[in-house]
């Protein structure tokens, strides 16, 4: 079976899907953004289960249930600051990507959703970024066939889609 890459512009917060991956900060406590609002649709007890995990570092992640979420799990991931991981930057993005599918796998998940990690506050430039979560998911599948039936990268911006779009029509 081949898997499949979506993009599809939306609210994350809604899939219905087995997993949404979390663009989180290190505390997992919630902040701006897509984690602020995967925190207020999940509700109190993903706050309360995140601070049970001591955090994440940059490019690691973590697996929550989803409480309030039509998701049964949120995969919390720590993007990197653009500029300022000492040129670390695109390998600690990718293993965003990586840490987060691993995750899925090991918790059998078969549809997940990503949004677009380190491109808001954190500044990552979404043309480089969205070639190194495409390039990263795809080669992640093809190395295991059969476990992830569809991602879904889930964009906020008719801009951002349409770049994603255009990634996917030429692989």
């Amino acid at each position: 079976m081949e898997s499949k890459l979506i993009v599809i512009k939306g609210d994350i917060t809604k899939l219905n899907v087995d997993a949404i991956v979390n663009a989180a900060n290190h505390s997992l406590l919630g902040g701006g953004g897509v984690d602020g609002a995967i925190h207020r649709a999940a509700g109190r007890e993903l706050y309360e289960e995140c601070k049970t995990l001591g955090g994440c570092n940059t490019g690691d992640a973590k697996i929550t249930k989803g409480y309030k979420l039509p998701a049964k799990y949120v995969i919390h991931t720590v993007g990197p600051i653009y500029g300022r991981e000492g040129g670390n930057e695109a390998d600690l993005l990718a293993n965003c990507y990586k840490n987060s599918l691993t995750l899925a796998v090991a918790h059998n998940v078969r549809t997940i959703a990503f949004p677009s990690i380190s491109t808001g506050a954190y500044g990552y430039p979404i043309e480089t970024a969205s070639k190194i979560a495409v390039t990263t998911v795809k080669n992640f599948l093809d190395e295991k066939k059969g476990y992830v039936e569809k991602v879904y990268f889930v964009t906020f911006s008719d801009t951002d889609f349409k770049i994603y779009q255009n990634l996917l029509l030429s692989l």
